[in-house]
């Protein structure tokens, strides 16, 4: 029996179709030979008697190849079906594969959108954080340089005072 590479949509029609051309032609030369042999048993059928018995076992063999032949006609045509049926079941399962595989594409994307709009509202939650922390500390930089200027200010005054004093 012979094997099929598998392609995207199923079994490679180009190798099937290869070997449905092999099939047919070979059943055409077994129907040529069958009418061959059936012509030659109407000639056999046409000679005298002393070639009868002769003739008789040569027509028992062609019946017999004859039969052979028709069997493997048959194969041939049930193979042919039958490979006519996984070529249809193949493209089937190529379209549901991608079917699903579509659906899980635009669920991926889905997710990865949800996914970029939680980080992106968690990022600007962060940044608005750490702008309101820098403000805080801004503002309370403002008050120690203006308490430490305040403080100097005061130890200037109490060293400007010192100094007045005459001892």
């Amino acid at each position: 029996m012979e094997k099929f590479s598998r392609v995207l949509r199923g079994y490679d029609p180009n190798e099937v179709n290869d070997f449905l051309d092999k099939v047919i032609a070979k059943v055409e030369a077994m129907v040529k030979d069958i009418e061959e042999k059936d012509k030659k048993i109407n000639e056999l059928t046409k000679l005298n008697q002393d070639d009868k018995q002769k003739q008789l076992s040569d027509l028992k063999r062609l019946e017999q190849e004859n039969l052979t032949l028709t069997s493997k006609i048959a194969q041939f045509e049930r193979m042919e079906e039958n490979l006519k049926r996984a070529i249809l079941m193949a493209e089937k399962t190529s379209e549901q594969i991608k079917l699903t595989a579509y659906q899980e594409r635009d669920i991926i994307i889905s997710d990865a959108k949800k996914n970029a709009n939680r980080i992106v509202n968690e990022a600007l939650l962060k940044a608005e954080t750490i702008e309101k922390e820098s403000d805080t500390l801004r503002r309370n930089m403002i008050v120690f340089k203006r308490r430490l200027k305040d403080a100097l200010s005061t130890q200037v005054e109490l060293i400007e005072d010192i100094e007045k004093i005459d001892i």
